[in-house]
């Protein structure tokens, strides 16, 4: 059994156990309170943390669930075992008509939008005379399961802490999944995710409902622990305390809700008793202090108390549980000299400014074509181009006879065009074996409800297989359990083309693969390309290294300036007095 395992299990023994303690009942009141806000923090750790968007708004979702269930069962006597499950219809509603809108905005518009409709919510709440304006709702019924009654502190805390570790767990199970590698990429930027087939704005709504989900439960549990329900614990104020208990905890960690819940609401019950003895004044000092607390945190420990007890615990490395499973099924090679690319006249304008200039060339089912030029030569903005990052102003881009220049990016890749990057893009905080499963995300269906309740594994275990197959034949094999982001930058580039090749490509577009190698890792690299070719695969390479390109591709087209400067076989090019002169240098 492992450490973290033991810790798990002496966890739930200490929760079992507490209530039966001879213990104060306000440390049973505190200890539920900490529940109930880790319930909205672990959505938070899956919306801020691992997705990257930041909401001031969670109280509100927390009201929405609180309001439905005190509404419902004081005013038309529904069963507060069905009040929670309206409360997540409505909640969830509201999240995706809000996430519609708001997920669009980058930068700080999307925190703004979220405390704007948070204050709105509170606001709305307040004024609605069917739900007691600022007075609220009294007396809501407490819950009874099985016939007993959960009305004092002891009773709830089994109902309330079952289902906090219940979705500690599933936010667990759903990281490691298709659909969490999905969540954690679209935190980088859509377009190493895109290309990878995610569709990052379905994931980021995803994560924004799930989130909503969580807060409206713990809204739920909170009016039937409160049994009343007003708007001031929904209000901005909570919103922004629910994310500073995200960052103290770990925002990227979901047991680090856990810790950040409990630490800030102990800290803050405890200064209100202390600070107004040791100021000798009343007021809400304990603001000030955590004020000062954040900015020590963010400037000192961004990842919060739990990556530091993490740290202290022995990593533990996957298990090798895959070798028995079915292999992906893999998509049809064209048949040998088939016209798999075909870029016909194709320019992009930026303004003025032509990157591209009606630039036409083919690659073929079993070819390796070089692209090569000189930096600013248009090379990289042709590759997004091909790919969907950038739609052509004018000419058109042909994948085996489908026009493609007007797909995004990830039904590009649906259709078979893999890709890396100049600069590596990959989730440092994932390890190799998982950054190359990102690659495959097309060639498996599992979702967030599967992930979350562990029905995905089967699908998983062949994604993985899958990742680790193409490690090897990279070479790689050995670094699979590492964290990415601890590799040299050579082995990151081979990462990528690990990566890339884990989504079965039919055309493979290569971006300066060869840079940060070692000679040794080049020849490799070469060995495996060739072998790659003859399996039918075609390859669109651009590369600086001209020993490389010239042992390796069959053709090259040579770029200046955006404008195609010739085509031709490497001893065509090489002999070109033009390209000898400005790429390659005359004594060639």
């Amino acid at each position: 059994m492992t450490m973290r395992r033991s810790f798990l299990i002496a966890f739930i023994v200490l929760l079992a156990l507490l209530p039966q303690l001879p213990v104060p009942e306000f440390w049973i009141t505190q200890a539920n309170y900490i529940g109930l806000y880790t319930l909205v923090v672990i959505g938070l750790v899956l919306l801020t943390g691992v997705a990257g968007l930041t909401s001031f708004g969670q109280a509100a979702f927390v009201g929405l669930g609180a309001y439905t269930a005190a509404y419902l069962t004081l005013t038309q006597g529904v069963s507060p075992w069905l009040t929670v499950w309206i409360g997540l219809v409505i909640t969830a509603i509201a999240a995706l008509i809000l996430g519609w809108i708001t997920l669009r905005m980058s930068g700080h518009y999307l925190p703004l939008a979220t405390i704007a409709w948070g204050l709105s919510l509170y606001y709305l709440l307040g004024n609605i005379d069917a739900l007691g304006k600022y007075d609220g709702l009294l007396g809501v019924p407490a819950l009874k399961f099985f016939g007993i009654e959960l009305n004092t502190g002891r009773s709830f805390f089994y109902l309330l802490w079952v289902i906090v570790v219940l979705a500690a767990l599933a936010a667990t199970n759903l990281l490691d999944s298709r659909a969490g590698r999905a969540l954690r990429a679209v935190k980088g930027g859509s377009t190493m995710a895109e290309a990878m087939g995610v569709n990052t704005f379905q994931t980021k709504v995803t994560a924004f409902v799930l989130a909503a989900m969580l807060a409206s439960i713990s809204g739920w549990l909170f009016a039937h622990f409160q049994r009343t329900v007003n708007p001031s614990p929904f209000g901005l104020k909570m919103g922004i305390e629910y994310l500073f208990m995200a960052v103290i905890g770990g925002v990227g960690h979901v047991w680090g809700a856990l810790v950040g819940a409990g630490v800030v609401k102990i800290l803050e019950d405890q200064l209100q008793v202390w600070l107004p003895k040791l100021l000798g004044g009343s007021g809400n000092y304990e603001i000030i202090v955590f004020g000062i607390l954040l900015v020590l945190v963010l400037q000192y420990a961004r990842d919060g108390i739990w990556a530091f007890i993490e740290a202290r615990l022995p990593r533990v490395q996957r298990k090798v549980d895959w070798a028995d499973a079915p292999a992906l099924a893999e998509r049809s090679r064209p048949p040998h000299g088939e016209v798999v690319l075909d870029v016909n006249a194709a320019r992009k304008e930026f303004g003025g400014l032509v990157a591209v200039n009606d630039v036409s060339f083919q690659v073929r089912a079993g070819e390796i074509l070089g692209l090569i030029g000189p930096n600013g030569a248009g090379k990289s903005t042709t590759f997004n181009l091909v790919t969907g990052v950038l739609p052509v102003t004018r000419g058109s881009v042909t994948l085996r006879g489908e026009r493609i220049d007007s797909l995004p990016s990830r039904q590009i890749a649906k259709r078979g065009v893999s890709r890396t990057f100049q600069h590596v893009k990959m989730i440092a905080g994932m390890t190799v074996l998982e950054n190359v499963a990102l690659g495959a995300h097309l060639r498996g269906s599992r979702g967030v409800g599967s992930a979350m309740l562990r029905i995905d594994r089967a699908e998983e275990r062949q994604l993985l297989k899958e990742a680790e197959k193409q490690l090897r034949r990279i070479g790689m094999a050995e670094h699979m359990h590492e964290l990415a982001g601890n590799l040299a930058l050579g082995p990151q580039r081979l990462m990528e083309i690990a990566r890339a090749l884990c989504a079965d490509p039919t055309l493979l577009l290569l971006d300066e693969p060869a840079a940060g190698l070692r000679l040794k890792e080049k020849q490799g690299l070469a060995d495996v390309l060739r072998q790659l070719r003859d399996e039918g695969l075609s390859i669109l390479l651009v590369e600086h290294d001209m020993d490389l390109v010239m042992g390796l591709v069959d053709r090259i087209v040579v770029m200046e300036f955006g404008t195609k400067l010739i085509e031709g076989t490497p001893e065509e090019v090489q002999a070109s007095p033009a390209v000898r002169a400005a790429y390659l240098g005359t004594e060639h």
